[in-house]
């Protein structure tokens, strides 16, 4: 069976300089050249889209960021579960999906590799779900602590990977996940 393709929040609304220095910078070709396989493969695509209740937040439901990504728009019958809480499994019917598609593993991508991403990631983990996280289809951005110190966004990437790989899922290369989805 092949994998379920699942795209976490790959939303206009990160451009912004709200979120401040991004890594990754490679995260956009990465995300195309796999939901590009995915369909040619005709493996589930499923996408996530983060209404955000925050103030200031460029993802907001009213707002044109909240929009995803030209390079991700959902195509044909590909659905799009809305949330507005980190994971995308709360709020959602995404369970229910992956029930009556058969449960495939799923290999995911998005923004944030340290918030949604992860959150997600860790839940399909705990609910029994074969699960990867794609190192280089996921990015996040430059955060400071309670305390004021900077943590740069490839520090904070690199964490939420480690935290991951082997806990909650394998985290694979976008070459890896490639060779996960074959006819």
């Amino acid at each position: 069976m092949n994998p379920a393709l699942l795209l976490i929040d790959i939303q206009q609304g990160f451009d912004d300089p709200y979120w401040g220095e991004r890594n990754n910078p490679d995260f956009e070709n990465n995300v195309t050249t796999l939901l590009s396989h995915w369909r040619k493969q005709g493996a589930p695509v499923i996408h996530v889209k983060h209404n955000s209740t925050t103030d200031g937040s460029p993802l907001r439901l009213e707002l044109p960021g909240n929009a995803i990504y030209d390079f991700a728009t959902p195509i044909h019958d590909e659905p799009v579960f809305e949330k507005n809480v980190n994971s995308a499994f709360i709020g959602t019917n995404l369970a229910d999906h992956l029930a009556s598609i058969g449960n495939p593993p799923i290999v995911m991508v998005g923004m944030t590799s340290d918030q949604c991403v992860n959150t997600t990631v860790r839940m399909a983990g705990n609910l029994g779900y074969e699960s990867y996280m794609v190192s280089d289809g996921t990015a996040t951005f430059n955060k400071t602590d309670h305390n004021g110190k900077l943590f740069t966004a490839e520090q904070l990437h690199e964490a939420a990977l480690a935290s991951i790989h082997e806990e909650f899922a394998t985290v694979i290369s976008t070459l890896e996940a490639l060779q996960l989805c074959t006819t």
